[in-house]
């Protein structure tokens, strides 16, 4: 990915079969979907791909416990089938994990058990492995760390853990090498129509210039989660709003809060979300939290309270009960959730996808979730291609490797979430080894990856590389901070900028990470 030869083709003397406007899960999705068809698709991103929502979720591809307990079996099962297939299209990011249910009542075994039981039915041949009931003494030896008193034993179950934003960077690599061409950094300002008001084609400026440009396309795709009504209101000032958007806040600890191999999972807390822990990279991720928002934040802050709820909740689970001292990063994320017909608050809406076509041919498709994504662009492709009279082909991405295709197993644990990549960044460490070293102590993010994601993950600011292309600002906040003046060095060197432009991606990075401490520290 080369962000100069994308704006280049970009800009060809052509009409786009489909244009994305989005690049999180379900744009860049979308993307693949319609690239591996064969058709012509272009995606413009306003910012970074996966800044908003798609690298800010619970880092889990699951069917969604939550939404079994409302009922919704229909949702459940088409996301365990999903979770099945996204492990079979990326083993290199998605692994299988387990996840405890303790009880501390006589009627949760038998309760949860059951709940679980349906679980792994629902899961049919797409299950990660069967759910089934611990005793005291197997809790204990999967999370030593649990509160034992009144522990009386536990619910074992399966589910899917990965790498958000890194599944992202893969997928867009994957539309990029099926014929898309995907642009970060560039902002739709308008939305073009012919002589009959029909939308065809799109005006953007690109951001790292000024420059604005224009874009011819036969159907354009509004796939921007949170900031759907944005793009919505381009195309008529009087539209309705659509998103209930609602905040997510995790925490991240070290690993000494949950040492062993499985996940706790708490199947209602007081308001009304389930609240997960669970080991990822090495520390420990707590959340979440469903917090009402008037407005869609790019960047948006962790609520005291939220940090609180989540302290609180997980200290009662915890032997050593967590403190804000023991907060390594903290991270908020806006779900898009899609209104309902009946008011009800944001912790009961399911995450169904909806599709709308407006009255100049928009088509804008919201809702769902991270683990739904290949169904969601399967489903937004299809009707574009109806609406757009395109030549009908079949969707692919069942069956479709995604970039980087792998087992773990044969990568090293630093390059790990690469894949088959790793073997080129060591490529890179052989012939400089210097850039083999961990640029901090605290995590084991070497300089070769920063070079890697500038040269081929079109990576363009300092936030680019430390909290997407490697995940050190949500894993430490601080570590995060003294890594920014070498990355920036080392992209400098890459991209070709001077001290001043250095300077500034220092300072810039250092005060949006101030948002990820906690505000005591």
């Amino acid at each position: 990915m080369n962000r100069e030869r994308s704006l280049q083709n970009l800009l060809a003397d052509c009409t786009w079969d489909i244009a994305v406007i989005g690049g999180g899960a379900t744009g860049v999705g979308i993307a693949v979907d319609a690239a591996s068809r064969g058709y012509a698709v272009c995606l413009l991103e306003q910012s970074d791909f996966g800044k908003g929502t798609s690298s800010r979720s619970t880092k889990l591809v699951h069917g969604g416990v939550r939404y079994l307990q409302q009922g919704n079996i229909s949702l459940v099962m088409e996301a365990l089938k999903e979770r099945g297939i996204l492990r079979r299209n990326a083993p290199h990011l998605v692994q299988d994990l387990p996840f405890i249910v303790p009880n501390y009542s006589w009627w949760e075994a038998p309760f949860y058990g059951l709940g679980m039981k349906v679980y792994d039915l629902l899961s049919g041949q797409h299950g990660f492995g069967k759910s089934r009931l611990l005793s005291r003494e197997e809790v204990l030896h999967h999370i030593p760390t649990l509160e034992q008193t009144g522990l009386r034993g536990g619910v074992l179950y399966h589910d899917g853990q990965f790498d958000d934003s890194r599944l992202l960077i893969d997928l867009a690599q994957t539309a990029e090498t099926h014929g898309a061409v995907l642009l970060n950094y560039a902002r739709v300002t308008k939305l073009n129509r012919d002589d009959a008001g029909f939308i065809n084609g799109v005006s953007f400026c690109d951001e790292e210039t000024g420059t604005a440009h224009t874009i011819r396309a036969t159907c354009v795709i509004n796939a921007t989660g949170a900031f759907s009504d944005t793009v919505r209101q381009l195309d008529d000032p009087a539209s309705l709003p659509m998103i209930a958007a609602s905040q997510g806040v995790h925490l991240v600890l070290d690993r000494s809060f949950l040492p062993g191999d499985a996940a706790i999972m708490v199947p209602r807390t007081h308001d009304g979300r389930v609240m997960f822990a669970i080991p990822w990279h090495h520390h420990t991720l707590l959340g979440t939290t469903d917090t009402p928002v008037d407005e869609a934040l790019l960047e948006p802050v962790a609520l005291e309270q939220e940090i609180e709820f989540i302290l609180e909740t997980a200290g009662q689970y915890l032997s050593k009960p967590p403190t804000r001292l023991d907060i390594l990063s903290v991270f908020a994320g806006i779900r898009p959730l899609v209104r309902s017909k009946v008011p009800a608050n944001t912790a009961s809406l399911t995450r169904d996808h909806t599709i709308v076509i407006s009255k100049s041919n928009l088509l804008t498709i919201a809702g769902g979730k991270w683990t739904t994504y290949r169904k969601m662009a399967e489903d937004c492709v299809d009707q574009a291609a109806r609406l757009a009279k395109l030549e009908t082909r079949p969707c692919l991405t069942r069956t479709l490797a995604i970039h980087g295709h792998q087992s773990p197993a044969h990568a090293s644990d630093e390059l790990a979430s690469y894949g088959s990549l790793a073997i080129e960044i060591r490529k890179l460490i052989v012939g400089n080894p210097d850039d083999g070293r961990r640029l901090h102590p605290a995590l084991p993010i070497l300089a070769a990856q920063v070079i890697w994601a500038v040269r081929h993950e079109m990576a363009r600011t300092v936030e680019d590389v430390l909290a997407r292309r490697t995940r050190a600002l949500f894993l430490n906040a601080r570590a995060a901070i003294a890594m920014a003046p070498e990355t920036a060095r080392l992209m400098a060197v890459e991209l070709r900028r001077d001290a001043q432009w250095e300077a500034a991606q220092i300072e810039h990075f250092k005060a949006l990470a101030k948002g990820y401490l906690p505000a005591e520290t």
